[in-house]
């Protein structure tokens, strides 16, 4: 029986059945931009503006998605709707969430990609109460803001997909906020799994290696040396292309074998 719009799993057998039936499946990621007159999948992203966000909003706009951008900044993709959103305030995403409601609502599959991080300079020798929890109201709470508001209405089929980082799994020096909520996200990955379990939705942590992206080239003082020796601490003696952790957070949505999985794209990073 064809699940009717709005109904979520766990509404009836026929609609847990019709879910778990190609849960082990792989997927190939469907084209959904052939579908006149049916309901559409959505995506919404926090930081499409730049880097990884961009690239994944390109991504599922090529696969006919509607895409939403959540940031300060808007994404300069043409198709990409903009939801002006600093994820520090609570009130900005409130509004936000306002603002998402009817989509979500009418929409057959709904991609939440938590893709926006803050990244300082800190230590666990410097690093002041107020730093820390600046950056954990950006990398934790605005999380769990967008959850609190998005998961009782995602219906079935859709993801919850974390962009953490190598730093969820182990630590360097001199970015201690940030190892602290890539950790932090690593545990909210784990029991939004739990916490979904027989809902039709799915979770995982994508954590991209050294990506050429404005946020680790503003980390590193945009020192070309530095760029090129950290691109050489892979296999491949590069950094990780935004566009290729695009592609596995694209292929995450589409795939729900991976609900709870912990997902590395690093070229195959040399550990010391």
């Amino acid at each position: 029986m064809p699940r009717r719009r709005g109904q979520r799993t766990g509404q009836s057998s026929a609609g847990r059945s019709r879910y778990n039936a190609g849960q082990a499946a792989v997927e190939t990621p469907r084209d959904h931009s052939n579908n006149p007159g049916g309901t559409m999948p959505i995506a919404i992203i926090t930081g499409a503006s730049v880097g990884i966000g961009r690239a994944s909003a390109a991504r599922f706009l090529d696969r006919g998605f509607t895409v939403y951008n959540l940031s300060r900044r808007a994404c300069p993709l043409d198709g990409v709707s903009n939801i002006a959103c600093d994820l520090a305030d609570p009130a900005s995403i409130a509004a936000a969430l306002a603002t998402l409601e009817a989509a979500v609502s009418a929409a057959d599959s709904v991609a939440l990609v938590h893709n926006a991080s803050q990244m300082r300079k800190d230590s666990a020798l410097a690093c002041s109460d107020s730093d820390l929890r600046a950056v954990l109201e950006t990398n934790v709470l605005a999380v769990n803001a967008l959850n609190q508001g998005l998961l009782p209405r995602l219906p079935a089929g859709s993801s919850v997909v974390y962009v953490g980082s190598t730093l969820a799994e182990k630590a360097v020096a001199g970015a201690f906020s940030y190892v602290v909520s890539k950790h932090a996200q690593l545990g909210l990955m784990r029991a939004t799994c739990q916490d979904l379990m027989g809902r039709g939705v799915h979770t995982a942590l994508v954590c991209p290696g050294f990506t050429d992206t404005e946020m680790l080239r503003t980390h590193l003082g945009n020192d070309d040396a530095v760029l090129e020796a950290i691109g050489a601490m892979n296999s491949y003696n590069r950094l990780v292309a935004p566009e290729e952790i695009a592609g596995l957070i694209d292929w995450v949505h589409h795939n729900p074998v991976i609900n709870g999985a912990v997902l590395h794209g690093n070229l195959g990073q040399k550990e010391s």
